[in-house]
């Protein structure tokens, strides 16, 4: 005799996703995106490589609404000057900077998760321990010079 589905499993693919919202759905449709570039990408040199995925964080910065986008490229030009080592990759749809492969920080524009505001974001890699708490975002609704500075000192500290 067939069971019938207790409450606690969905038994359609649809009530299975609701846990996710659309725009995280759509993030983890971009990661594996991004995971099957990265794999297309086998035989090339390792210059080849990070050409191409400067690239694709440049394009995808260029898609971003206009308020989004200005910060996203004023961030990239910070991060670029400030830890040139750094390799510029697609996170999650976002643009992002790696060492080894490993992100340090990220660019979330606004749009991504319809927030107020789009936010620069440091991953455990990032060397910004200080002492016992310590913050690993930064909310941006615009740049100063001075917010500038702190970013590309934040970035030098981040990058080791």
């Amino acid at each position: 005799m067939p069971t019938k589905p207790s409450a606690q499993t969905p038994d359609t693919a649809a009530e299975r996703h609701e846990a996710f919202t659309a725009e995280e759905r759509a993030a983890m449709k971009a990661h594996a995106q991004e995971q099957r570039k990265t794999a297309a990408r086998r035989g090339l040199s390792r210059a080849e490589k990070e050409a191409a995925a400067e690239r694709d964080v440049l394009a995808k910065i260029a898609e971003l609404p206009e308020a989004d986008r200005v910060l996203a490229e004023r961030v990239h030009d910070i991060v670029r000057a400030a830890a040139p080592d750094l390799r510029a990759k697609l996170w999650y749809g976002m643009p992002a900077y790696a060492r080894d492969g490993k992100v340090v920080c990220h660019f979330q524009s606004a749009e991504k998760f319809g927030t107020r505001y789009a936010t620069l974001g440091f991953s455990d890699q990032a060397a910004l321990d200080d002492g016992a708490v310590w913050p690993t975002a930064y909310a941006l609704k615009e740049l100063t010079e001075a917010g500038e500075q702190r970013i590309g000192a934040l970035v030098r500290k981040a990058a080791g």
